[in-house]
Order: structure tokens, then C-alpha cells, then sequence
């Protein structure tokens, strides 16, 4: 199983169905040296999903003071490409490690 951290629209009952075909189970968790900027979408399924034409975007500072609180998925990896193929070209999917310990895949802004 993957580890995934979301931090905006992953979050969203309707994305998840879209998306994964499931509701998602997952745990609070915080993300250190981030902020959240956002991306405008213009992919057609990506907004009709989500309703919104703007997205969050983690931007990394590198400041311990800097955190973005979110859920920790856990899913398959096949559910995984899925998120990648919802996830549009102005983010990149890393591992970082989280407040609790945990590492987990994130999207966070290209750039």
C-alpha cells in the first residue's frame, strides 16, 4: 500500500469517487517548510470534478515555521496512478516525511 498526503481537492468526497471510485480513509497530519500557493486549471474533467478553477499548490520555503496541515491516504498503487493522472502538469509528486513520521507522497507545485 502507498502513502498519500492531500492537501486540497484530493480531499473532496466527489474527487475521491471520481478519481478512485471510493471514498478514501486517512489520518490528519501537518507538512513542514511548505505554503500553499495555487495553480489555475484548465483541464476540462479536472474542473467538472472539482468544481474549482483554482487549485492549492505547495510552494517548498524550507521554514520550519511554514507547515500545511492535510490527510495521509493510504491506497493501492494503482490508485496512485490514478491520483498522478487527476494531478495536472503543473505538479510534481515527491516523498517528504511528516510531523507524525510517517512518509508519504505529496503534489507539490512544479517549478
Amino acid at each position: 500500500m502507498e502513502k498519500l498526503f492531500s492537501y486540497g481537492t484530493l480531499q473532496l468526497a466527489q474527487v475521491q469517487l471520481d478519481t478512485f471510485g471510493r471514498l478514501l480513509e486517512g489520518q490528519a497530519d501537518i507538512l513542514q517548510g511548505y505554503l500553499v500557493g495555487e495553480v489555475e486549471i484548465t483541464d476540462a474533467a479536472v474542473l467538472k470534478s472539482s468544481g474549482q478553477r483554482f487549485h492549492p499548490a505547495l510552494i517548498k520555503t524550507g521554514l520550519a515555521t511554514d507547515t500545511v496541515t492535510g490527510t495521509i491516504f493510504t491506497i493501492t498503487l494503482e490508485e496512485l496512478a490514478k491520483a498522478d493522472s487527476y494531478e495536472v502538469d503543473d505538479y510534481i509528486r515527491i516523498a517528504e516525511s511528516f510531523s507524525s513520521g510517517i512518509n508519504a507522497w505529496v503534489y507539490v507545485a512544479k517549478g
